[in-house]
């Protein structure tokens, strides 16, 4: 077996009729085994944030649970912690402007983030790295990072959770590879590609470095009691090549697979761009499974076109594209989802909007979505979900 290959892993139950626990139902579609009925995972993000404060004090597990769905909480923790020493940041905020200025004895480097009101997003306009003496800082601070164990957080959300959902912590200094962190946040795609055309040894001396204080991180997280770890990679041919990505990304991924595989864990890329021209690739790292792949227009493949140019067993997650699932009427979002259904069958993917959920979905969309599920699989036992709170999100 190639070292980049998964493990054999371990069933999770030893038939499909049982019925499964939504952590017993989500471990076993990650795993590329049978079960009970199609997972139902929302992805939340920017929809929660947007809701009445009073309807998110009951808790996003809670609203998950009531309309019937399986809570995979993307991220939902850390098993360690970050520092830099000798590295001190100050923020200032003017207007919808937010400078970040990073002080450190070998110079400074300084960021900025402007705030966009109906996307309720803070975007970065300005990236701190503009230069190879800006790099040689950046590679300063990632010397002296320390990465210290801490599962606390991860230990008490689990008790609380117990089997009603699975948590798949964030690994990463940065939450994603040492080259996207430039691409995204540090650097930029287009300064990027002249420092490596004009001068890349400074650009990979500090990849380097990057490198191995991520690998510490997964190190730490692969000895923990998660089953299953999720990076934020955002991977996407729009802003890098695909021969970039076997250059620089596809060598460290492969290390937190074999890394990850090693104490019998899995390892979840999240990607949400455009993948058609990188999925072979990303399965040839030894990834598990992919999270948050869009159809157009936010990406460029379909989830069947997916599943046919991935090995069997690269589990998917995602589905319903979010401007499609904003836009829709509840008639064309049922014919979206049951041609979904028809397409994908049930083994070895999760439902999910894709990435994000824009804030005017509607409750209903969300328990229709759940009806068809329960329809899909069990077209002989129909149930409702529960109903959540009524006056938001109508």
């Amino acid at each position: 077996m190639h070292e980049s290959e998964p493990l054999p892993r371990t069933s999770i139950l030893s038939t499909g009729s049982a019925e499964m626990t939504p952590r017993e139902r989500l471990l076993a579609a990650l795993n590329g085994q049978e079960t009970d009925r199609l997972p139902w995972s929302p992805f939340l993000a920017y929809w929660w944030e947007a809701q009445p404060e009073a309807f998110r004090n009951r808790g996003d597990i809670a609203f998950l649970q009531e309309i019937g769905a399986d809570p995979l909480l993307r991220g939902g923790a850390q098993l360690y912690r970050v520092e830099t020493p000798g590295a001190e940041s100050v923020e200032t905020v003017a207007g919808n402007k937010k400078r970040t200025e990073i002080h450190t004895p070998v110079g400074n480097l300084g960021l900025e983030h402007t705030y966009v009101a109906n996307g309720n997003t803070w975007f970065l306009t300005e990236h701190p790295v503009k230069t190879i003496e800006d790099m040689k800082i950046l590679q300063w601070i990632n010397e002296r990072i320390r990465i210290t164990p801490d599962m606390s957080g991860y230990a008490e959300a689990r008790r609380k959770l117990g089997e009603d959902g699975l948590i798949i912590p964030i690994v990463g200094t940065y939450m994603k590879s040492s080259f996207q962190s430039l691409i995204e946040h540090w650097i930029g795609t287009e300064e990027l590609t002249y420092m490596l055309a004009d001068d890349p040894e400074p650009v990979r001396e500090c990849l380097a470095v990057m490198r191995m204080r991520s690998a510490e991180t997964v190190v730490i997280s692969a000895g923990s009691e998660a089953e299953a770890f999720i990076f934020w990679e955002d991977s996407s041919t729009t802003n890098l090549s695909p021969d970039w990505f076997s250059e620089y990304t596809a060598p460290e991924l492969t290390q937190w697979a074999d890394l990850v595989h090693a104490q019998g864990k899995l390892l979840v890329h999240h990607a949400c761009g455009h993948l058609n021209d990188l999925l072979a690739r990303m399965a040839a790292t030894g990834i598990d499974a992919i999270e948050s792949v869009s159809p157009p227009p936010t990406g460029n493949v379909e989830l069947w076109d997916a599943r046919r140019k991935l090995p069997d067993h690269v589990g998917l997650v995602g589905g319903i594209e979010p401007t499609v699932f904003l836009q829709s009427t509840l008639p064309e979002l049922e014919a979206y989802v049951r041609n979904l259904f028809e397409k994908m069958g049930r083994r070895n993917w999760i439902l999910a909007n894709s990435d994000s959920c824009p804030p005017g979905v509607s409750l209903e969309k969300f328990r229709l979505v759940t009806r068809l599920v329960r329809d899909f699989c069990c077209p002989h036992q129909r149930t409702q979900a529960r109903h959540p709170p009524t006056g938001i999100g109508q």
